[in-house]
């Protein structure tokens, strides 16, 4: 499958390309400038050797892609989804962003009472498959290649088979992924992160997580 990061230069997009070029995915890194884009491949390509990843410019990426995933800080959500509003149509939308206050990491700032994966459903239309995962991720634990994941995907979406879909890849990159419910779902998810900021500059860690305990995933 051909996947394409959007906004991925940045270091939670590289763990992410990491580690689905791993499992054989063709990967297409996007950014404003496909000159930063093609950089950030060429690193990807040289931590693993022979592996399909490219750069490009972020809508040629999302109109390659049967996949996008969107890694962008929240200040660029909006703009860099009505750039590529018109490729995501039919597809499936994995957002991760997260709405941090850019002066206090330690707090949401939400330029509305929705989401930011709410956001994008309601800007990009039902034509576009949202599903929200990976806001609880460390950026540092998805680049260490040598070391599991140890914490879970919490993952939302509106879209059931979309949401099904996005799960059985993160089980492929061997993380547990929970359906935690409906698109809205994804406001209780995204306040998640600014605690586990909290708790890695308390204990000078970089690889907080949450783990589910008490419950068994389901096996479809």
């Amino acid at each position: 499958m051909k996947i394409a990061i959007i906004g991925g230069t940045g270091q939670e997009a590289y763990g992410l390309a990491l580690r689905l070029a791993r499992l054989g995915q063709e990967v297409l890194i996007g950014s404003r400038q496909p000159a930063r884009a093609e950089r950030r491949a060429a690193e990807v390509r040289h931590h693993l050797g022979e592996s399909s990843v490219r750069g490009l410019e972020n809508r040629v990426a999302a109109e390659e892609a049967e996949w996008v995933i969107l890694t962008v800080p929240y200040a660029a959500h909006q703009a860099t989804l009505h750039h590529i509003a018109e490729a995501l149509k039919g597809k499936i939308l994995i957002d991760t962003t997260v709405p941090l206050n850019p002066h206090n990491v330690g707090q949401l700032a939400r330029r509305s009472e929705f989401s930011a994966a709410e956001e994008a459903q309601r800007l990009l239309g039902p034509e576009a498959r949202v599903v929200a995962a990976f806001q609880n991720i460390s950026a540092h634990a998805l680049a260490d290649l040598r070391r599991p994941i140890d914490c879970d995907v919490l993952v939302c979406g509106d879209d059931a088979e979309a949401k099904a879909e996005v799960m059985a890849l993160i089980a492929r990159m061997e993380m547990r992924a929970w359906d935690v419910g409906p698109l809205g779902m994804a406001r209780s998810v995204e306040a998640i992160t600014p605690l586990l900021i909290s708790l890695n500059r308390r204990y000078r860690s970089k690889r907080a997580g949450l783990r589910i305990t008490g419950l068994r995933p389901q096996v479809s």
